[in-house]
């Protein structure tokens, strides 16, 4: 773990539908944060690789999800992913294409790609050639990416990343960490109002270190 005071670390999967729910409360807590304090990405790796289909089961409850988010939090989803794409539950591939794009300094934009490619345009982000085409878009070099997806190094920092968020205990996404010296607490995220994080920030650091 990184031995940085006063790091949030926020613990995600781009493919996670309640991260895509969380990312506009997200992006203002990040506007808002004190200055001594210092943001980090993890990446949490939902679903392992997997080349089979999404059983009919799961389809139907993750679209309840969906339909669940739509209704408790305002988020926009294209149901149309279900009926156009094969969906597989594999979300490894995306979480190592965040990574291979922070190699071309292009992490945020990346995982804004995938997530817009998932929820809004009904793309399947567990595909490499979508990966790939989601790379060229944002004007990354797309031959060195696809070989970085699969490098020996590229994987090696992933398995850093879910090392990182088995250190940091956390089971569920979105998660927020708030590391301050040798201490750590769980941050409470709020899909509606990122004060609520905010305000429980402010008051951690406010305790001895």
């Amino acid at each position: 773990m990184s031995a940085a005071s006063n790091t949030l670390y926020y613990i995600h999967d781009p493919m996670c539908s309640w991260c895509w729910a969380y990312r506009p409360s997200l992006l203002q807590l990040r506007d808002h944060l004190p200055g001594n304090i210092t943001w980090q990405n993890v990446l949490g790796g939902l679903a392992p690789d997997n080349d089979q289909p999404m059983p009919e089961q799961m389809c139907q409850t993750l679209q309840g999800y969906w339909r669940q988010i739509q209704s408790s939090v305002g988020t926009g989803f294209n149901f149309d992913f279900w009926t156009k794409c094969q969906p597989r539950r594999d979300t490894y591939k995306a979480c190592r294409a965040v990574l291979a794009a922070s190699w071309q300094q292009a992490e945020e934009t990346m995982i804004e790609a995938i997530q817009k490619a998932y929820y809004s345009r009904a793309m399947n982000p567990s595909n490499p050639e979508t990966l790939g085409d989601l790379a060229q878009e944002i004007g990354l070099d797309r031959k060195q990416f696809m070989q970085d997806l699969v490098s020996a190094q590229l994987e090696d920092a992933f398995q850093r990343q879910l090392s990182l968020r088995a250190q940091l205990n956390v089971r569920s996404f979105p998660s927020l960490v708030l590391a301050r010296g040798s201490r750590q607490v769980f941050i409470e995220h709020d899909y509606k109002d990122y004060r609520t994080s905010l305000a429980q920030i402010q008051n951690f650091l406010k305790t001895p270190a």
